[in-house]
């Protein structure tokens, strides 16, 4: 089964992470049967500027097979971004989807995955960052369960048991830079209802934890386990893996991923009609036309990379390459 695959883009850095997100698809998946879309938000009160994606940009993204897709925002918008992954969800046409976020490049063909769009399920190419107990609690059972009480779900079975108690990693937690399902109506309207209601009205145990910008990877795993999904599968290892990079920021690519992201990245930049519209954003412009991200690839050794992600940033930031 094919399923049509997502991105939210809008006028500034999206944009232009989009038009490498669909250069790289169209690159990667030649002959692709399912629809390549590029979801777009709409003027409205929810936001104080025009979000939408520029002419030029928009003929790039459409020469590259991709449809933009409008949507409003009725819950979310300027004040939290990220809820736009959540709302376009109710413009999608029928059938299985896969959404990844945009700062996302394919290095092989989707069809390497194996998806079982009745199962969803999310990327593991995270860190704890969602909650941070305080010292005195609650802890991470009470903290998540208030959730899953909330919702009317069953708790125990999302942990893996294999973790220890307290742990992180025992309780069920997604990075939300790809989902997928057969519905994205009934996906959507769920974790909009999931969103909402935790940013409202949160249970009494999240009163010390913050939901700017977590509010989205809190809800997944409900929503995600509320319709039978979970953890992914081996088949699904590609994602995150040889099919798609997920690289966040452009110097975090240069730093820390493959010798084949940075050679996807450079090919389907190089192409002068591309670099006519990407030169205008000074991340690309500097990192990739201008050979910097290659000074900065050269001082990290990718076999000891720092622990943590905020690691290292603040290594690129003292190089005065943190450009985004």
């Amino acid at each position: 089964m094919v399923p049509n695959v997502v991105c939210v883009a809008q006028a500034g850095r999206l944009e232009y992470e989009a038009v490498l997100f669909a250069a790289s698809f169209a690159a990667a998946n030649p002959g692709f049967s399912g629809k390549l879309l590029v979801a777009e938000p709409q003027p409205g009160p929810r936001w104080s500027i025009d979000p939408r994606i520029s002419a030029p940009i928009r003929a790039a993204l459409e020469g590259f097979g991709a449809e933009v897709l409008a949507f409003e925002n009725h819950a979310f918008g300027q004040g939290y971004p990220y809820g736009n992954k959540i709302e376009m969800l109710a413009a999608l046409p029928p059938g299985p989807f896969v959404f990844f976020d945009t700062d996302t490049l394919f290095t092989a063909p989707l069809a390497g995955a194996s998806f079982d769009f009745a199962r969803p399920s999310a990327s593991m190419r995270r860190e704890g960052t969602w909650p941070e107990p305080p010292l005195y609690g609650p802890g991470y059972t009470e903290i998540w369960k208030s959730l899953y009480d909330r919702f009317g779900l069953d708790f125990a079975s999302s942990l893996d048991l294999t973790q220890p108690d307290e742990y992180w990693e025992r309780y069920l937690y997604f990075n939300a830079g790809w989902f997928f399902h057969s519905d994205p109506q009934a996906f959507g309207k769920r974790f909009l209802d999931y969103a909402v209601s935790i940013r409202s009205d949160p249970p009494e145990a999240l009163a010390s934890q913050s939901l700017d910008p977590w509010l989205d990877q809190a809800a997944l795993p409900l929503v995600i386990h509320g319709l039978g999904g979970g953890r992914p599968g081996p088949g699904l290892a590609g994602l995150d893996g040889a099919i798609s990079c997920h690289y966040r920021a452009l110097p975090l690519l240069y730093a820390r991923e493959s010798d084949r992201v940075v050679e996807v990245l450079e090919a389907v930049s190089a192409p002068n009609p591309v670099k006519r519209l990407l030169r205008d954003y000074d991340p690309i412009r500097k990192l990739v036309y201008q050979g910097k991200g290659q000074k900065l690839r050269a001082l990290f050794d990718r076999e000891a990379l720092p622990r943590r992600e905020q690691m290292l940033r603040n290594a690129i930031k003292r190089e005065g390459l943190w450009l985004r």
